[in-house]
């Protein structure tokens, strides 16, 4: 098969099931008729059977999961009904009691929750780590004993990079990444020796704010075993959910490029106005890694974080005073979103743990849409200015 730069790979890839379609088709259907009892048992036996019953399959989730392996330069993808279901089937499907993982600090609150409140309970021991820091991954694996390195690079909501680089060289344990934050046009860390890939689709990939989807990619043999606890976990993607991550994947490289362009152009205005104490985008030369986003990155996406210096009062005054962006909890689609991580995304941590993550009250994440740059410029600056 012809070898495809990504964009290209993201429009064709995915249509084992379309026949002469050129959209992606639904297949609504939760179970599907065997041709007798040999036929039905040589389906109930292969999990990736996608005409069989829902919990294993669905060539409308097939697809996706396709075009995902393909993006990735994966053996396989499984998708999930949300990312966290993602999350959790690799962490639960892979390791076991008296195992170790090590994760870092700077980590989506929910996921940090997983590993805090939920691995204890099965015995499982956590390690966190400064992410940024190379040699602190290496440092806290206990040979015999790690199971799992799970990083989230860039990670939300300060934007801060793993070296994947090292990261994928750890030797011993399963290395995963949570790349939600670059989708597979701007990070593949398979191609860094990682070993699995976590997104959750519902952000960047399906791209329109219309779809709850999580996938995970890597090695025909992992897939199988986080296949296998995947139908028994039954956290499965909806086929409405994969036909959107479908056709989001099929503009995903106009959209990330448009992205990474306004909030390249956001980032510099914003790092000028007074009202802002420091701006976090791996493009700007002042991110303190910004060197290593330059080598691992092959678009900068379109997230932006700032800390504002007048902290959460300020953080207030700007949301209720925008006009053209907006309150909302996610990122990636085609509108302009504000968040607040430490009254909603991260709300879960405690103080010591919002220091860990580089999260202060005046802390603002900015998902940069598909509106026109200048039209966003201006609207930032005039709640900006405004701010008391």
């Amino acid at each position: 098969m012809t070898e495809y730069q990504p964009d290209t790979t993201a429009i064709r890839a995915g249509r084992v099931y379309n026949d002469t379609a050129l959209a992606p088709v639904l297949w609504a259907s939760s179970t599907f008729v065997a041709g007798g009892v040999e036929e039905a048992h040589r389906y109930a036996t292969d999990i990736t059977m996608p005409k069989f019953y829902g919990r294993h399959s669905n060539p409308t989730v097939a697809d996706f999961q396709h075009a995902i392996a393909e993006l990735e330069g994966a053996e396989a993808s499984r998708a999930f009904s949300s990312g966290m279901g993602a999350v959790s089937a690799v962490i639960l499907g892979l390791c076991s009691s008296g195992d170790h993982i090590v994760a870092q600090s700077q980590l989506y609150s929910h996921t940090q929750l997983l590993f805090q409140a939920v691995c204890p309970r099965f015995g499982i021991d956590v390690t966190f780590v400064d992410g940024t820091d190379p040699d602190a991954w290496e440092a806290a694996v206990i040979p015999g004993k790690t199971a799992l390195c799970f990083a989230e690079t860039p990670a939300n909501p300060k934007l801060a990079l793993v070296d994947l680089e090292r990261f994928g060289a750890i030797k011993g344990p399963m290395t995963v990444v949570d790349g939600t934050f670059a989708p597979p046009i701007a990070q593949r860390p398979l191609e860094y020796g990682v070993d699995l890939v976590i997104h959750s689709a519902t952000k960047g990939i399906a791209g329109h704010n219309d779809a709850i989807l999580g996938v995970v990619s890597g090695s025909e043999e992992l897939l199988a075993w986080i296949r296998g606890f995947a139908i028994l976990h039954g956290a499965v993607a909806s086929p409405f959910d994969a036909l959107n991550g479908l056709r989001g994947l099929r503009t995903l490289g106009v959209r990330l490029r448009q992205q990474t362009e306004t909030a390249t152009h956001l980032a510099q205005a914003l790092e000028a106005h007074p009202a802002i104490e420091q701006v976090f985008y791996p493009g700007l030369p002042s991110h303190p890694q910004y060197e290593l986003a330059q080598r691992q990155l092959d678009l900068d996406c379109g997230l932006i974080s700032f800390d504002l210096a007048g902290g959460r009062d300020a953080g207030r005054q700007l949301v209720d005073r925008v006009e053209l962006a907006q309150l909302a909890t996610s990122l990636g689609g085609p509108e302009t979103l504000l968040t607040h991580p430490a009254s909603t995304t991260h709300v879960g941590l405690l103080p010591k743990e919002l220091e860990a993550a580089g999260i202060s009250e005046g802390t603002v994440r900015m998902s940069c849409g598909l509106e026109h740059a200048d039209d966003l410029e201006t609207d930032l600056r005039q709640a900006l200015d405004s701010i008391g």
